[in-house]
């Protein structure tokens, strides 16, 4: 007899797209050579556009199990990289959009997409880091790769408050950085001061459109989550060969800009794609955050809901609504 657990199952009928916790057994899992035992998940934007009436069509099949990353212990594997009781944590690899995800008690994955928990990172620690605190992660090494470090001047993060935004915030602080948090949301300066954020700029500060190329040098490095016109001033205010890592588009894709903060100033526009990174990179990420992001600050900026709560929080995230991280406890 197929063992039965808990999923939050998307179904696509006439009338939409509806999310509901349903009872499944393991023979209703996809394939995988890997079954993971899901302790933690998260809530991210792309988890939110999914929940919320599969904005974008981002999941293509149905029914559909989302969640765009997860950490659980290996159940079975078939796989010589990893055994029974092994910690894993998942992100990215269209998991919980191509593929299901980590809205459920149990998933069959690919083995290739996992990488092993890093030493002293709890499951539920690895998912208040999650895709988008990995993500955060990616764009510091980023930076540093192109020649970022302290001393050199602020370094400026835009949708601070936000999941990304949060860990960025308090990466960069722990490790020496003078750190300002831009947001459109003024009730979270303390939230940020106390992430380390030292300079608190206004979102309607940046949101404003300018004819000028480039304006004052101002920033040593930016983590940008946001892109639209506050990606375009920007660009116009870093300093002489610093370097942008653009890893979202909170404000739309549209990106209305010259060049010449390219050119005259040797400004670096890095991507930052969290989905198809390659596993050493991976991997030199989550073990490098288990250095650098202090606990007590992770735990500050998380909050916990359980699977039936997420159709709401969905909606939430969309709206901005949502502070830091929130980690789905799938057994709760």
């Amino acid at each position: 007899m197929s063992d039965t657990f808990k999923a939050l199952l998307l179904t696509e009928s006439d009338d939409g797209v509806t999310a509901a916790v349903t009872d499944l057994t393991t023979d209703d899992l996809p394939e995988g050579n890997v079954t993971v035992a899901v302790e933690y998940s998260t809530l991210n934007y792309k988890d939110g556009m999914v929940v919320n009436g599969n904005i974008g069509r981002l999941a293509r099949k149905f029914p559909h199990v989302p969640g765009i990353d997860f950490a659980g212990t290996v159940e079975a594997s078939d796989d010589a990289r990893y055994k029974p009781g092994d910690k894993v944590v998942l992100t990215g690899w269209r998991v919980g959009e191509m593929f299901w995800g980590g809205y459920a008690q149990k998933a069959r994955v690919n083995a290739d997409w996992l990488v092993p928990l890093p030493a002293g990172l709890s499951p539920r620690h690895a998912m208040t880091v999650g895709t988008a605190g990995l993500t955060a992660m990616l764009c510091i090494q980023a930076l540093e790769d192109h020649g970022m470090k302290p001393g050199d001047g602020p370094v400026l993060v835009t949708g601070a408050a936000g999941g990304v935004g949060s860990v960025a915030v308090a990466i960069l602080a722990n490790l020496g950085y003078e750190v300002a948090g831009s947001t459109g949301r003024p009730e979270q300066a303390d939230y940020l001061k106390d992430l380390g954020a030292t300079q608190i700029v206004p979102r309607e500060a940046l949101a404003e459109p300018t004819k000028k190329p480039l304006e004052g040098e101002t920033w040593a490095g930016c983590v940008d989550t946001v892109a639209g016109t506050v990606l375009a001033r920007t660009m116009g205010q870093m300093k002489y060969g610093a370097s942008i890592a653009c890893c979202g588009l909170a404000s739309g894709p549209k990106l209305d800009t010259t060049v010449v903060p390219l050119l005259l100033r040797g400004v670096n526009l890095l991507g930052i794609d969290s989905v198809m990174q390659p596993y050493d990179n991976r991997l030199r990420a989550w073990n490098r955050i288990v250095d650098v992001l202090p606990m007590e600050k992770l735990d500050a900026m998380a909050e916990t809901c359980g699977l039936g709560d997420l159709p709401a929080k969905a909606k939430d995230i969309l709206a901005g609504q949502v502070r830091g991280r929130l980690v789905v406890d799938v057994n709760a």
